[in-house]
């Protein structure tokens, strides 16, 4: 009996022995950090590839090649060209000339956010890229329910819809409603949720999610009660919605365009600066007042005025002087004699 006790004694006092001092319990829960804040390191610390070097370099000097970019880009890559208009479009420069100029037949995604794109451009990108998935039309004040119709005609495949986000985009959503609703052949089925997309006739047969931030209540009843189908701004969920899950690309708070860009340091191309995608109205502390601003305006445009003003003031003088000549008889008969001097003076 002591035999066991003063095993079960020597048993706990090495249970209870440190023989390492910073192997505690609280200790150990900070390895896995530090070891993943190592690693963090170690992934940031990985040089660019030559790629996303070189994408960098076009993007900084991106107003430069436009005039040429159908040559220039000809070659590229889908990838690549894909690239080259998310830089445009955070540039600012992203346009119909640009993006027709980049399409490509292998695009399954379109960001047009923000830009200046119009429904001529969105077509002739529609007409190229059948096999589009996901557009992004959200800011896009020149684009009308025209270029959604032909968008919604051409691409059949189109899952993911983006769209609102300022006043002329949110009054283009509620005109496409028409569109992007599904006309359907035939009426005898119980419910068209069963339908095919092949059994629908018109309208948007795979849309499936509808990212409009700030619908209104009618649109939204509107989509509730006759597209079912079409779920407007999903929330992300373990579950899914419907035992779906959400797309990535369907998420409000992503943008579209980001994991095509992700590589790309945004220092190497950031001249005019990205607006985010949740802007706020609040002015900024550092904005100029706008006096201030009229007042710059009026510099830089007298500025660019002033070689004119000049010419015209020189091109009066002359006139003037002519005019003078011809009204007065000794005025004439001096330049006469002073025109007969020079060229005296040049025959010597």
């Amino acid at each position: 009996m002591e035999k066991g006790k003063a095993t079960e004694t020597v048993t706990r006092s090495l249970q209870k022995l440190d023989l390492n001092p910073n192997s505690n319990s609280k200790s150990i829960g900070k390895i896995t950090p530090t070891l993943h804040s190592s690693k963090l390191l170690l992934e940031k610390a990985k040089p660019p590839s030559l790629i996303s070097l070189c994408l960098g370099v076009i993007g900084k000097h991106f107003e430069d090649i436009i005039e040429d970019l159908e040559e220039i880009a000809a070659n590229f890559p889908a990838d690549i060209k894909m690239a080259m208009a998310a830089i445009a479009r955070r540039r600012k420069l992203l346009n119909d000339n640009v993006i027709i100029a980049l399409a490509e037949s292998s695009w399954e995604i379109l960001d047009l956010s923000g830009s200046d794109v119009s429904d001529f451009g969105l077509s002739k990108v529609a007409e190229m890229c059948k096999f589009i998935q996901a557009v992004d039309i959200s800011r896009c004040s020149k684009i009308t329910w025209l270029g959604v119709s032909e968008l919604v005609q051409h691409c059949r495949s189109l899952e993911i819809l983006r769209c609102g986000g300022c006043p002329k985009s949110d009054y283009t959503a509620r005109r496409c409603l028409g569109i992007l609703r599904p006309k359907l052949d035939d009426m005898e089925g119980e419910s068209w949720e069963e339908l095919d997309a092949m059994e629908i006739a018109h309208g948007a047969p795979s849309l499936c999610w509808l990212v409009w931030p700030k619908i209104d209540k009618d649109s939204l009843e509107i989509l509730s009660t006759e597209c079912p189908r079409i779920v407007v701004n999903p929330k992300p969920s373990p579950l899914g919605y419907r035992g779906v899950e959400v797309p990535r690309e369907a998420l409000a708070n992503v943008v579209l365009d980001d994991s095509i860009v992700k590589e790309v340091d945004p220092k190497t191309w950031a001249i005019s600066g990205f607006a985010a995608r949740a802007t706020s109205s609040v002015l900024s502390s550092t904005e100029l007042p706008v006096a201030e601003k009229f007042r710059l305006a009026f510099v830089e445009r007298d500025t660019r005025l002033a070689p004119k003003r000049a010419k015209n003031a020189r091109q009066h003088q002359r006139r003037a002087e002519r005019e003078w000549v011809m009204t007065s008889a000794r005025a004439k008969a001096n330049a006469l004699a002073s025109q007969a001097n020079k060229s005296l003076h040049n025959r010597s």
